[in-house]
């Protein structure tokens, strides 16, 4: 027998894109991976499936030690400038150390298709346009975030929790031993309503 109105239960927040198919692609890339793998293995042996994993091994940590270097030394150059009082120079070669490094992981790491995509982020006009997209997305997201403030992205946070309660007020803290009545009360109610 019911008795009185049904509780609402609080609409569950709608699931991201990313957080529904990443997974999905992360499997379907790695089976991908595995079959080509085979693949070649079946076309040839499995040598040259050792050379090939190997061959990306050490080409990714050749390129990801000589990008590291380099942004290394650029920063070094950059803070000696600084240090001397003179303004910081643009250097036309300085930016792409980030996804050469990107590229030398995915040679590094075992497969052929993160191979193919490795390399081609080494390729110095790939690098430009990868860099000039993901910059021309990240201002777009950034506009688009810029319509409150960052106490309005706190107050939506803290407003829409799962279990949809939100508790508005301050805290007062009095130093204990201050006041001759501080005695340890029990625990507290808990915040249900």
């Amino acid at each position: 027998m019911k008795t009185g109105a049904q509780t609402p239960y609080p609409a569950r927040p709608r699931r991201s894109r990313l957080r529904t198919f990443l997974p999905l692609g992360v499997a379907a890339w790695l089976v991908l991976e595995i079959w080509l793998l085979t693949m070649v293995a079946g076309a040839s042996n499995g040598l040259v499936v050792f050379l090939i994993l190997v061959a990306g091994l050490v080409l990714g940590s050749v390129v990801i030690k000589r990008a590291g270097r380099r942004a290394f030394k650029n920063l070094t150059e950059t803070l000696q400038q600084q240090q001397s009082g003179m303004m910081p120079q643009a250097r036309p070669n300085s930016e792409g150390n980030g996804l050469t490094m990107l590229g030398g992981l995915l040679l590094i790491v075992p497969g052929m298709i993160s191979d193919a995509v490795g390399l081609l982020l080494i390729v110095p006009p790939v690098q430009k346009a990868v860099s000039r997209y993901a910059e021309r997305t990240f201002d777009r997201k950034l506009r688009e975030a810029a319509q409150g403030s960052l106490g309005d992205a706190f107050q939506q946070a803290r407003m829409r929790r799962p279990d949809g309660k939100v508790v508005q007020g301050e805290v007062v803290r009095d130093e204990p031993g201050s006041a001759a009545d501080d005695a340890p009360q029990g625990p507290r109610p808990p915040l249900t309503r």
